[in-house]
């Protein structure tokens, strides 16, 4: 049976090939090539040996990925893109087109068929189908992609790893800011933030319960930088003892709409580095909140149109 265990050791290989690439890299200082190999090598054992080691053990991984991040030591490698590398880039771009949209479109539209299809194979884990369907997906994409273009895998995991090299530590964000969604919901923060809005607000209106929830999922993905780790706190405050406990609303409904306003959120912060500061300066713009400006307006138009979704279909 594919298990989401399976797929977790899968990833764990992955960034295991990431630290070893960083320590052969000879275009790195010896420095960053040291750093790097230890920050992907630590990281993959968070994924390889969560059923073995003790969370001591782990804790101390997480304070070694901190240790290393904190102090700036990982660097990309300075690879140099030639005129004629430049050239060839747009010709392959010309030649293909719209084509090159193919393997990105490939891991959504997987994971919506695993996901409906996947509960009624024996084969996968009917409690995690989402998850199997969307890392199915991105194997299946991956192995489209060396097919359509041509290219080695072995190229690809170094494309992968150089890529990787840039993101940096921003990489392991959303896992560890929901990690840190959860922290919060254990310590009885979504009580706290009930009994605070509940003091100012009144909540017995549905539309006004409605735009709280919304614009406050937007709101603390914007101080927290991850949808992720709004989501179990604003949920517990608001969606679930309000909009759907009191007011009977439909709690997929709401937790979908809900997600998708945290995310309206990630398009507004700089805190979400790896989505809006990372884009920034792997495309090398001038403005490092270019993207954040772009995208600003966007976020607050479809923010408006899921607080009215939300009213007219979760009741």
């Amino acid at each position: 049976m594919i298990s989401l265990d399976l797929l977790y050791y899968l990833v764990g290989l992955l960034f295991l090939t990431f630290g070893f690439l960083s320590f052969f890299n000879r275009a790195k200082t010896l420095r960053a090539r040291i750093s790097g190999g230890v920050f992907w090598t630590s990281y993959s054992c968070t994924f390889l040996l969560v059923n073995i080691v003790s969370h001591f053990i782990m804790g101390c991984i997480v304070i070694l990925l901190a240790l290393i991040a904190g102090f700036n030591w990982l660097k990309p490698a300075e690879v140099e893109i030639t005129q004629d590398e430049k050239m060839y880039e747009i010709k392959q771009a010309s030649i293909y087109k719209n084509k090159l949209f193919i393997p990105a479109l490939l891991v959504p539209l997987i994971t919506l068929i695993g996901t409906f299809l996947f509960p009624y194979i024996a084969l996968f884990e009917s409690k995690n189908t989402t998850l199997i369907a969307l890392v199915m997906g991105i194997l299946i994409a991956f192995i489209v992609s060396c097919l359509m273009f041509k290219a080695s895998p072995i190229r690809a995991v170094k494309d992968a790893a150089h890529t990787m090299d840039h993101i940096s530590w921003a990489a392991l964000l959303p896992q560890i800011l929901a990690t840190l969604g959860v922290i919060f919901v254990s310590t009885g923060m979504g009580e706290q933030v009930s009994r605070l809005l509940s003091a100012y607000i009144t909540l017995n209106n549905t539309f006004v319960a409605v735009v709280v929830y919304c614009v406050g999922m937007a709101l603390f993905t914007i101080i927290m930088g991850n949808a992720f780790a709004a989501f179990p706190v604003i949920t517990a405050a608001i969606a679930l003892p309000i909009l759907v406990m009191q007011m009977h609303a439909n709690p997929v409904v709401i937790g979908a709409i809900g997600m998708l306003s945290g995310f309206c959120g990630t398009l507004m912060t700089p805190m979400a580095a790896n989505f809006n500061i990372v884009p920034a300066a792997l495309l090398n713009l001038d403005d490092k909140n270019g993207v954040i400006k772009a995208q600003f307006m966007s976020g607050v138009i479809v923010l408006i149109g899921n607080i009215f979704l939300m009213y007219f279909f979760s009741f």
